[in-house]
């Protein structure tokens, strides 16, 4: 079993999906846990389900350097420093739509929850992070694909991948570790994707992706454990792809008759594994 006894983790947007469960899973390792949830009614949720453990929930805009530099001062005056940081905000704030119809006020909302979250976090959590910390970023699956109709989403996403390589190089000598996790579509109250697929299309989930199955929050908080745990004491300034399969699988899935095909409708001359 993972053991974070006597170390300290911040989790922004801590307060549902993927952040809530990464937050708890720190908890039940033993780690003091700090999260930064803007949204008042999910912070009551998750200072309540970590009752429990030695725990700081904070009504806090990570895209605020001002509310975050508040937030990492009272974390180390409560804790004496931070171990692990998690940079879980990100959202593509339902814009989806061509790149040439995004005005200014998108691009700005898109970089400030998606980007500058991390860089104001990270920023305010480096001169605090004790040695042997981790810093991990959650991006997404769309930092290693295109995607249509997001491009500034996208784009914001393969930045974190060039973030993570290079502050993990500056970094490194300090003995501190820098990652990313970069999910699948994942079932979670942002993204509910179980419930935007009709009742009658849902036995085709297990052949859209190769293990099966679109990702659950605990699948992310899994990741996000072993990287900031000693099993991972020698990777740094990587991703790791969280998506059952789907990059490898890179455009193929298989029809209703179990034949792989890279195209939406064959006539029976697909691959048949």
């Amino acid at each position: 079993m993972i053991n974070f006894a006597g170390k300290t983790a911040l989790v922004t947007g801590g307060g549902a999906g993927i952040g809530r469960a990464i937050a708890e899973a720190f908890a039940r390792a033993g780690a003091n846990v700090v999260v930064a949830e803007i949204d008042p009614a999910r912070a009551a949720e998750v200072k309540q389900s970590l009752a429990g453990g030695d725990a700081l929930v904070s009504q806090t805009d990570v895209r605020d350097r001002a509310a975050v530099d508040a937030l990492m001062a009272e974390t180390t005056q409560r804790f004496g420093g931070l171990d692990i940081l998690v940079n879980n905000v990100g959202d593509f704030l339902g814009l989806a739509k061509r790149f040439e119809q995004f005005t200014d006020e998108e691009i700005d909302a898109l970089y400030a929850c998606n980007l500058k979250s991390v860089f104001n976090a990270t920023r305010a959590a480096i001169p605090v992070l004790r040695p042997g910390g981790s810093i991990i970023s959650l991006s997404s699956i769309e930092a290693f694909r295109g995607i249509p109709m997001t491009a500034i989403y996208s784009t914001f996403k393969h930045a974190i991948t060039g973030f993570t390589r290079s502050l993990a190089l500056e970094l490194g000598p300090r003995q501190i570790r820098v990652n990313a996790i970069a999910p699948e579509t994942t079932n979670t109250p942002q993204v509910p994707v179980l419930a935007m697929i009709a009742p009658e299309h849902r036995d085709h989930i297990e052949r859209w992706i190769p293990l099966g199955r679109f990702g659950q929050p605990e699948d992310a908080a899994g990741a996000a454990l072993f990287l900031a745990s000693d099993l991972a004491s020698w990777i740094t300034g990587t991703t790791i792809n969280l998506d059952g399969g789907a990059l490898a699988a890179g455009g193929w899935y298989r029809d209703p008759k179990g034949i792989w095909t890279n195209v939406p409708v064959v006539s029976g001359n697909g691959f048949n594994f």
